[in-house]
Protein backbone atom coordinates (compact mmCIF):
# COMPACT_ATOMS: atom_id res chain seq x y z
CA UNK A 1 0.00 0.00 0.00
CA UNK A 2 1.04 3.54 -0.82
CA UNK A 3 2.36 5.64 2.09
CA UNK A 4 0.25 8.47 1.32
CA UNK A 5 -3.17 8.53 -0.34
CA UNK A 6 -5.96 11.37 -0.38
CA UNK A 7 -9.44 11.75 -1.68
CA UNK A 8 -11.67 14.77 -1.57
CA UNK A 9 -14.25 13.90 1.37
CA UNK A 10 -16.94 16.98 0.69
CA UNK A 11 -16.91 20.97 1.02
CA UNK A 12 -17.29 22.85 3.74
CA UNK A 13 -20.52 25.33 3.87
CA UNK A 14 -18.69 27.98 2.07
CA UNK A 15 -17.67 25.84 -0.73
CA UNK A 16 -14.20 24.91 0.47
CA UNK A 17 -13.05 21.71 -1.24
CA UNK A 18 -12.02 18.96 2.27
CA UNK A 19 -9.23 16.47 1.58
CA UNK A 20 -8.82 12.84 3.75
CA UNK A 21 -5.19 11.93 3.11
CA UNK A 22 -4.37 8.04 4.70
CA UNK A 23 -1.22 7.89 6.02
CA UNK A 24 0.02 4.14 5.92
CA UNK A 25 3.59 2.92 7.69
CA UNK A 26 5.43 -0.58 6.22
CA UNK A 27 3.86 -1.93 9.52
CA UNK A 28 0.50 -1.30 8.43
CA UNK A 29 0.02 0.97 10.76
CA UNK A 30 -3.09 3.79 9.48
CA UNK A 31 -4.02 7.44 10.45
CA UNK A 32 -6.27 9.49 8.52
CA UNK A 33 -6.51 13.27 8.49
CA UNK A 34 -8.82 15.81 6.90
CA UNK A 35 -7.17 19.41 5.52
CA UNK A 36 -10.40 20.57 7.78
CA UNK A 37 -8.98 21.52 11.06
CA UNK A 38 -6.29 19.26 10.49
CA UNK A 39 -8.25 16.53 12.25
CA UNK A 40 -7.08 13.22 12.94
CA UNK A 41 -10.06 11.18 12.32
CA UNK A 42 -8.80 7.67 12.60
CA UNK A 43 -5.89 6.30 14.08
CA UNK A 44 -5.49 1.94 13.25
CA UNK A 45 -2.82 0.22 15.86
CA UNK A 46 -2.40 -3.77 16.87
CA UNK A 47 -3.37 -5.03 20.08
CA UNK A 48 -1.35 -7.53 21.61
CA UNK A 49 -2.99 -10.28 19.45
CA UNK A 50 -2.19 -8.52 16.08
CA UNK A 51 -5.93 -7.08 15.22
CA UNK A 52 -5.85 -3.91 14.29
CA UNK A 53 -8.46 -1.29 15.42
CA UNK A 54 -9.10 2.33 15.55
CA UNK A 55 -8.37 4.12 18.36
CA UNK A 56 -9.30 7.64 18.30
CA UNK A 57 -13.11 9.00 18.97
CA UNK A 58 -14.59 10.64 15.76
CA UNK A 59 -17.30 10.98 13.50
CA UNK A 60 -18.22 9.25 10.52
CA UNK A 61 -18.80 11.47 8.20
CA UNK A 62 -17.61 15.02 7.88
CA UNK A 63 -20.78 16.63 8.36
CA UNK A 64 -20.20 15.54 12.15
CA UNK A 65 -17.18 17.75 12.27
CA UNK A 66 -18.74 20.76 10.22
CA UNK A 67 -21.21 20.70 13.12
CA UNK A 68 -20.61 21.54 16.95
CA UNK A 69 -17.60 19.13 18.41
CA UNK A 70 -15.89 18.25 21.18
CA UNK A 71 -12.44 19.20 18.99
CA UNK A 72 -12.31 15.78 17.83
CA UNK A 73 -8.51 14.80 16.30
CA UNK A 74 -8.18 18.50 15.67
CA UNK A 75 -5.75 20.99 15.97
CA UNK A 76 -6.38 23.97 18.06
CA UNK A 77 -5.29 27.43 17.97
CA UNK A 78 -3.63 30.08 17.91
CA UNK A 79 -3.89 29.62 21.25
CA UNK A 80 -4.59 26.71 23.32
CA UNK A 81 -6.33 25.99 26.35
CA UNK A 82 -8.28 28.79 28.18
CA UNK A 83 -7.34 32.69 28.36
CA UNK A 84 -9.00 34.59 31.15
CA UNK A 85 -12.03 36.57 30.28
CA UNK A 86 -9.91 36.23 26.73
CA UNK A 87 -8.12 39.25 27.55
CA UNK A 88 -4.13 39.79 27.06
CA UNK A 89 -2.00 42.62 27.63
CA UNK A 90 1.15 42.96 24.87
CA UNK A 91 3.58 45.49 24.29
CA UNK A 92 1.29 47.89 26.64
CA UNK A 93 -1.81 47.23 24.75
CA UNK A 94 -5.30 45.19 26.05
CA UNK A 95 -6.22 42.81 23.44
CA UNK A 96 -9.83 41.29 23.70
CA UNK A 97 -10.33 37.84 21.91
CA UNK A 98 -13.91 36.04 21.31
CA UNK A 99 -15.07 33.71 23.91
CA UNK A 100 -16.66 30.34 23.65
CA UNK A 101 -16.06 29.17 26.78
CA UNK A 102 -17.89 31.01 29.49
CA UNK A 103 -16.59 34.66 29.80
CA UNK A 104 -12.85 32.65 28.55
CA UNK A 105 -11.56 32.32 25.27
CA UNK A 106 -10.73 28.42 24.79
CA UNK A 107 -8.79 26.62 22.07
CA UNK A 108 -8.43 29.47 19.56
CA UNK A 109 -11.90 30.71 19.98
CA UNK A 110 -15.48 30.35 17.89
CA UNK A 111 -13.60 30.03 14.79
CA UNK A 112 -10.12 28.94 15.75
CA UNK A 113 -7.71 26.74 13.68
CA UNK A 114 -9.74 23.31 14.08
CA UNK A 115 -12.71 24.96 12.04
CA UNK A 116 -10.70 26.59 8.90
CA UNK A 117 -9.56 24.80 5.94
CA UNK A 118 -5.63 23.87 6.36
CA UNK A 119 -3.38 23.46 2.82
CA UNK A 120 -2.38 19.76 2.74
CA UNK A 121 1.24 18.73 0.84
CA UNK A 122 1.90 15.18 1.45
CA UNK A 123 5.48 14.43 2.09
CA UNK A 124 7.78 13.48 -0.99
CA UNK A 125 9.27 10.26 1.23
CA UNK A 126 7.60 8.52 3.74
CA UNK A 127 4.04 8.66 5.63
CA UNK A 128 3.91 12.34 6.08
CA UNK A 129 1.57 15.38 5.29
CA UNK A 130 2.24 19.28 6.09
CA UNK A 131 -0.97 21.48 6.66
CA UNK A 132 -0.35 24.45 6.15
CA UNK A 133 -2.44 27.98 6.34
CA UNK A 134 -2.05 31.57 7.15
CA UNK A 135 -3.85 33.29 9.86
CA UNK A 136 -4.37 37.00 9.52
CA UNK A 137 -3.72 39.99 11.36
CA UNK A 138 -7.20 40.46 13.76
CA UNK A 139 -8.38 36.35 13.46
CA UNK A 140 -10.40 35.98 16.55
CA UNK A 141 -8.99 39.47 18.14
CA UNK A 142 -4.75 37.87 17.68
CA UNK A 143 -2.72 40.50 16.74
CA UNK A 144 -0.06 39.87 13.61
CA UNK A 145 -0.14 37.82 10.47
CA UNK A 146 0.91 34.37 11.81
CA UNK A 147 2.15 31.91 9.21
CA UNK A 148 1.45 28.14 10.41
CA UNK A 149 2.76 24.93 9.46
CA UNK A 150 1.67 21.40 11.16
CA UNK A 151 3.31 18.03 9.89
CA UNK A 152 2.18 14.40 10.73
CA UNK A 153 4.73 11.77 10.18
CA UNK A 154 3.74 8.12 10.82
CA UNK A 155 6.91 7.01 11.68
CA UNK A 156 8.07 3.17 10.92
CA UNK A 157 8.74 2.98 13.90
CA UNK A 158 5.23 2.95 15.08
CA UNK A 159 5.41 6.46 16.26
CA UNK A 160 3.78 9.79 15.37
CA UNK A 161 5.33 12.48 15.25
CA UNK A 162 3.52 15.97 14.93
CA UNK A 163 6.30 19.00 14.24
CA UNK A 164 5.00 22.62 14.75
CA UNK A 165 6.52 25.66 13.33
CA UNK A 166 5.08 29.37 12.83
CA UNK A 167 6.25 32.85 12.04
CA UNK A 168 4.49 35.87 12.67
CA UNK A 169 5.10 39.61 11.09
CA UNK A 170 4.18 41.09 14.72
CA UNK A 171 4.47 39.90 18.54
CA UNK A 172 1.72 37.41 19.33
CA UNK A 173 0.68 34.72 21.73
CA UNK A 174 1.50 31.36 20.10
CA UNK A 175 0.80 27.49 21.98
CA UNK A 176 -0.66 24.99 19.50
CA UNK A 177 -1.75 21.42 19.83
CA UNK A 178 -3.59 18.20 19.22
CA UNK A 179 -6.64 17.61 20.47
CA UNK A 180 -7.42 13.66 19.73
CA UNK A 181 -9.38 11.95 21.88
CA UNK A 182 -7.60 8.07 22.67
CA UNK A 183 -9.20 5.21 23.55
CA UNK A 184 -6.86 2.12 23.36
CA UNK A 185 -9.28 -0.70 23.35
CA UNK A 186 -10.91 0.90 20.44
CA UNK A 187 -13.00 3.49 19.33
CA UNK A 188 -16.59 2.81 20.88
CA UNK A 189 -15.68 -0.12 22.86
CA UNK A 190 -16.37 1.32 26.60
CA UNK A 191 -14.79 4.06 28.93
CA UNK A 192 -10.88 4.44 29.43
CA UNK A 193 -11.20 4.13 33.41
CA UNK A 194 -9.38 0.96 33.44
CA UNK A 195 -6.66 2.44 31.51
CA UNK A 196 -2.97 2.53 33.65
CA UNK A 197 -1.59 6.39 32.92
CA UNK A 198 1.79 7.40 34.04
CA UNK A 199 2.22 11.19 34.10
CA UNK A 200 6.11 12.27 34.72
CA UNK A 201 5.07 15.27 36.71
CA UNK A 202 5.60 16.21 40.27
CA UNK A 203 3.51 19.81 39.82
CA UNK A 204 0.68 21.24 38.30
CA UNK A 205 -1.40 24.10 37.53
CA UNK A 206 -4.48 24.04 39.95
CA UNK A 207 -7.39 26.66 38.40
CA UNK A 208 -10.20 28.42 39.98
CA UNK A 209 -13.83 27.72 39.55
CA UNK A 210 -13.70 28.19 36.00
CA UNK A 211 -10.56 26.26 35.09
CA UNK A 212 -8.21 29.59 34.59
CA UNK A 213 -5.27 29.03 36.46
CA UNK A 214 -4.39 30.55 39.82
CA UNK A 215 -0.71 31.01 38.69
CA UNK A 216 0.36 28.37 41.62
CA UNK A 217 2.95 25.53 40.64
CA UNK A 218 1.86 22.96 42.97
CA UNK A 219 2.87 19.39 44.26
CA UNK A 220 0.87 16.25 42.96
CA UNK A 221 2.08 14.40 46.03
CA UNK A 222 -0.89 13.55 48.38
CA UNK A 223 -3.63 14.73 45.40
CA UNK A 224 -5.79 12.64 43.12
CA UNK A 225 -3.27 14.17 40.14
CA UNK A 226 -0.17 12.05 41.35
CA UNK A 227 0.34 9.88 38.12
CA UNK A 228 4.01 9.11 38.94
CA UNK A 229 3.25 5.70 39.03
CA UNK A 230 0.84 4.03 37.05
CA UNK A 231 -2.11 4.26 38.37
CA UNK A 232 -5.96 3.44 36.77
CA UNK A 233 -7.69 6.53 35.30
CA UNK A 234 -10.79 5.94 37.03
CA UNK A 235 -9.22 5.21 40.45
CA UNK A 236 -9.07 8.78 41.77
CA UNK A 237 -10.99 10.53 39.20
CA UNK A 238 -14.45 11.06 41.25
CA UNK A 239 -13.26 12.21 44.70
CA UNK A 240 -14.34 15.04 46.22
CA UNK A 241 -11.50 17.38 44.84
CA UNK A 242 -11.95 20.97 43.98
CA UNK A 243 -9.96 20.51 41.53
CA UNK A 244 -11.56 17.77 40.05
CA UNK A 245 -15.31 19.24 40.20
CA UNK A 246 -14.25 22.29 38.37
CA UNK A 247 -13.30 19.82 35.26
CA UNK A 248 -16.19 17.65 36.41
CA UNK A 249 -12.72 14.57 36.37
CA UNK A 250 -9.30 15.26 35.08
CA UNK A 251 -8.89 18.13 32.90
CA UNK A 252 -5.69 19.86 34.13
CA UNK A 253 -2.36 21.03 33.10
CA UNK A 254 0.46 19.01 34.67
CA UNK A 255 4.35 20.59 34.49
CA UNK A 256 6.53 18.15 32.67
CA UNK A 257 8.98 17.06 34.73
CA UNK A 258 12.66 18.85 32.36
CA UNK A 259 15.79 17.24 32.51
CA UNK A 260 17.16 19.94 29.31
CA UNK A 261 15.61 20.78 26.36
CA UNK A 262 14.67 18.99 23.75
CA UNK A 263 12.30 15.89 23.61
CA UNK A 264 11.18 14.69 27.40
CA UNK A 265 8.51 11.21 28.25
CA UNK A 266 5.87 13.19 29.53
CA UNK A 267 3.23 9.80 29.90
CA UNK A 268 2.60 6.46 29.39
CA UNK A 269 -0.44 4.98 28.65
CA UNK A 270 -1.35 1.13 28.99
CA UNK A 271 -4.74 -0.76 28.21
CA UNK A 272 -4.88 -4.02 30.29
CA UNK A 273 -7.40 -4.76 28.01
CA UNK A 274 -5.68 -4.73 24.04
CA UNK A 275 -2.32 -4.85 25.58
CA UNK A 276 -1.65 -1.20 23.94
CA UNK A 277 0.15 1.16 25.01
CA UNK A 278 1.24 5.22 24.19
CA UNK A 279 4.00 7.15 25.24
CA UNK A 280 3.99 10.54 24.55
CA UNK A 281 6.85 12.61 24.27
CA UNK A 282 7.58 16.68 24.42
CA UNK A 283 9.16 19.78 23.56
CA UNK A 284 7.02 21.69 25.66
CA UNK A 285 6.81 22.38 29.21
CA UNK A 286 3.49 21.03 29.79
CA UNK A 287 0.78 18.54 28.99
CA UNK A 288 -3.07 18.32 29.28
CA UNK A 289 -5.00 15.94 30.51
CA UNK A 290 -8.67 15.77 29.97
CA UNK A 291 -10.64 12.41 30.66
CA UNK A 292 -13.31 13.71 28.34
CA UNK A 293 -15.78 14.40 30.99
CA UNK A 294 -18.21 16.02 29.44
CA UNK A 295 -19.26 13.52 26.58
CA UNK A 296 -22.56 12.44 27.22
CA UNK A 297 -23.72 9.92 25.05
CA UNK A 298 -25.27 12.42 22.25
CA UNK A 299 -22.30 11.94 19.80
CA UNK A 300 -22.42 8.53 17.76
CA UNK A 301 -18.77 7.21 16.46
CA UNK A 302 -17.93 5.95 13.27
CA UNK A 303 -18.46 2.35 14.84
CA UNK A 304 -22.39 3.85 15.03
CA UNK A 305 -21.66 3.68 19.21
CA UNK A 306 -22.60 6.74 20.96
CA UNK A 307 -19.80 8.16 23.52
CA UNK A 308 -19.88 7.81 27.02
CA UNK A 309 -18.42 10.29 29.57
CA UNK A 310 -15.05 9.44 29.70
CA UNK A 311 -14.90 7.06 26.63
CA UNK A 312 -11.92 8.73 25.25
CA UNK A 313 -8.64 10.96 26.93
CA UNK A 314 -6.52 13.77 25.64
CA UNK A 315 -2.97 14.11 26.72
CA UNK A 316 -2.19 17.61 24.81
CA UNK A 317 1.27 18.80 24.96
CA UNK A 318 0.82 22.33 24.84
CA UNK A 319 2.09 25.42 27.04
CA UNK A 320 0.69 26.34 30.52
CA UNK A 321 -3.14 27.70 30.41
CA UNK A 322 -3.78 31.42 30.00
CA UNK A 323 0.08 31.97 29.95
CA UNK A 324 -0.03 35.71 29.21
CA UNK A 325 -1.73 36.25 32.01
CA UNK A 326 0.92 34.87 33.89
CA UNK A 327 4.82 36.40 33.91
CA UNK A 328 6.36 33.93 35.68
CA UNK A 329 4.82 30.98 33.29
CA UNK A 330 7.11 29.88 30.61
CA UNK A 331 6.15 32.40 27.97
CA UNK A 332 4.04 31.85 24.54
CA UNK A 333 4.60 35.50 22.81
CA UNK A 334 6.12 34.45 19.48
CA UNK A 335 8.23 37.73 18.27
CA UNK A 336 8.94 38.64 14.29
CA UNK A 337 12.25 37.29 13.28
CA UNK A 338 11.81 34.27 15.80
CA UNK A 339 10.39 30.45 15.32
CA UNK A 340 7.39 29.11 17.48
CA UNK A 341 8.64 24.98 17.15
CA UNK A 342 7.23 22.24 18.85
CA UNK A 343 7.85 18.63 18.59
CA UNK A 344 5.19 16.30 20.14
CA UNK A 345 5.78 12.14 19.59
CA UNK A 346 3.26 9.46 20.08
CA UNK A 347 4.89 6.00 20.21
CA UNK A 348 2.39 3.28 19.87
CA UNK A 349 3.50 -0.74 21.20
CA UNK A 350 1.98 -3.70 22.72
CA UNK A 351 2.46 -5.97 26.11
Amino acid sequence: MKPVTSAVVGRTPEGMEVVAVTLTNRNGLQLEALSYGGIIRTLRTPDRHGTFDDIVLGYPTLDGYLAKNPFFGALVGRCANRLAAGRFELDGRLYQLATNNGVNHLHGGPKGFDKVVWDATPAAEGAGVTFSRISPDGEEGYPGTLSVTVSYTLADADALIIDYHAVTDRATPVNLTQHTYFNLAGEGRGDILSHELTIDADRYTPVNAVQIPTGQLAAVDGTPFDFRQPTAIGARIDEPDPQLTAGEGYDQNLVINRTGPGLQRAARVRDPRSGRTLEVSTTQPGMQFYSGNRLDGTIVGKRGVAYSRRSGFCLETQHFPDSPNHPHFPSVILEPGREYRHRAVFAFGVE
